[in-house]
């Protein structure tokens, strides 16, 4: 009896880490590896949205892809940096800056340069079950 107890518990453990492998390579595959989710919900009135509030942190010499959302993506920039896209010269992100990214226009494709990461606050109003981000190339 206590065999196959342990059979079925370590059955379940394997289920569950499998499970949990899965969900965070999927994340990884269609999202940022900077960004921190801070909260989640529906958006009331609106069937098939939600809304999603994260931080990202984007170091010095990391890049930020070519992209496009699902809805409208708003940022704050928490600390501003300067930044580099190829072909063009350097801008800086300053802080206090807010952005608003609208539904499927691509942006990004630059990369944090200097000595200074790049702090940002963003909500995200998208269609729920589609990526968080679609990158181009």
């Amino acid at each position: 009896m206590k065999k196959v107890t342990l059979f079925r518990s370590l059955a379940g453990l394997v289920l569950f880490s499998l499970g949990l492998a899965t969900g965070l390579v999927a994340q990884t595959t269609s999202d940022s590896a900077q960004r921190i989710e801070q909260k989640r919900t529906e958006l009331t009135g609106a069937p098939g949205m939600e809304v999603i509030a994260s931080i990202a942190e984007y170091k010095p010499g990391d890049g930020i892809d070519l992209h496009l959302h699902h809805g409208v993506e708003a940022a704050y920039v928490v600390q501003g940096a300067s930044v580099q896209a190829p072909g063009r010269e350097p801008m800086m992100l300053s802080t206090g800056a807010t952005t608003l990214n609208l539904r499927d226009v691509k942006h990004g494709g630059f990369k944090v340069i200097g000595d200074t990461s790049l702090k940002l606050f963003t909500v995200h109003v998208v269609d729920k079950g589609k990526p968080l981000y679609d990158y181009s190339k």
